[in-house]
């Protein structure tokens, strides 16, 4: 079996849980024909970087299940009656967008009656414990305009809010946590804040060296690239210093992700090329207000956040080849609700 071969099974198995039951099971002629979009030479060496990030970083729906499990009967979060805490738990339902709150709680609730007997939703009393569950902490932004809006219209005078996520990033965990407590003060409402998380990935700007996210040293030569980068003048592009050691080592080596960099920015250029006015969110390496893009490689096995690279989940492998959406097919074919779409800018 060649390296290309291994290479596309294994990715093909890895997120072989993606979006089941609403698109087809991927394979590994799915793969092949996603890569054979990027550059002869940079296919082989592109695929086996990508099977090895997507193994720290594609969170399988067991994997979820066992995060849940130990939540359950975390005693940091729970104390030594578990049961207790949990028939107490106002579980929120607030989310404005999208639906990834409403299948985790779901999920969340198999998890609870199947550790302690307890039914989701029978849970909650008044002055017992709010929890807010999204699946990761990106920009901040969503989990903030959920909770600043439930703070202003809903929230009691004094409550203790737990936000449980399997991942979070570093800036947006920042910005989010200052703008709700912000919030809550300006309220008159005493409000304590937990955010529980499996794992923080660092892409903070002063950081950046250290960053796990996808965060260019050097830039490929393109003049389609160097047109993009001349026009954003607010955030100039500040490149990281390769080779520091990183908390979290999702990438083989620092070769290998100045590949996956590259690439999937030159592949993001070409997608925002097929706008005929993207918006300035719409960056290549991830929906972003600012850089070349969010850049993260977190993806959950109900969907493919819009802050990873436009190369893994932009275009639509329905689509007829003659349209924008056509002419990019997707690795990890993204469910969007609603405005999401607006983001993209004119397609013709």
């Amino acid at each position: 079996m060649t390296k290309r071969s291994t290479a596309l099974k294994s990715i093909a198995s890895t997120i072989a849980d993606y979006r089941e039951g609403e698109i087809p099971e991927p394979t590994p002629q799915h793969v092949d024909q996603w890569i054979s979009q990027f550059s002869k030479e940079m296919q082989e060496p592109l695929l086996v970087e990508v099977d090895h990030v997507l193994k720290q970083t594609y969170f399988e729906k067991a994997w979820v299940l066992d995060c849940f499990n130990d939540r359950v009967k975390n005693e940091k979060i729970t104390g030594e009656k578990p049961r207790a805490f949990w028939r107490s738990a106002n579980f929120l339902r607030i989310q404005q967008d999208g639906h990834s709150q409403e299948e985790l709680l779901a999920l969340f609730g198999e998890s609870l009656k199947a550790q302690l007997g307890v039914e989701i939703d029978i849970c909650g009393k008044e002055g017992g414990p709010f929890i807010y569950l999204d699946d990761a902490l990106f920009s901040g932004n969503r989990i903030g305009n959920d909770i600043s809006t439930w703070i202003k219209e809903a929230a009691p005078a004094t409550a203790v809010v737990n936000i449980m996520v399997f991942a979070v990033h570093t800036l947006g965990e920042w910005q989010m946590m200052n703008r709700i407590k912000k919030e809550a003060a300006a309220a008159g409402k005493k409000i304590d804040f937990h955010l529980w998380r499996a794992v923080t990935f660092e892409n903070r700007k002063r950081d950046r060296d250290t960053s796990e996210v996808l965060w260019p040293a050097t830039l490929p030569v393109d003049i389609s690239l160097d047109a993009y980068i001349e026009q954003e003048k607010k955030f100039p592009f500040e490149p990281r210093k390769p080779g520091k050691k990183l908390k979290y080592e999702i990438f083989s080596s620092e070769e290998g992700r100045q590949l996956l960099e590259s690439e999937f920015l030159l592949a993001g250029i070409r997608i925002r090329g097929l706008c005929k006015n993207p918006k300035k969110v719409m960056r290549p390496l991830g929906f972003s207000k600012f850089g070349l893009g969010f850049g993260s490689m977190i993806v959950t096995f109900r969907n493919c956040p819009n802050n990873c690279p436009l190369a893994l989940w932009w275009g639509d492998a329905t689509a007829s080849p003659s349209s924008p959406l056509g002419q990019w097919y997707p690795l990890l074919s993204r469910k969007t609700y609603g405005r999401d779409t607006e983001f993209y800018g004119d397609l013709f």
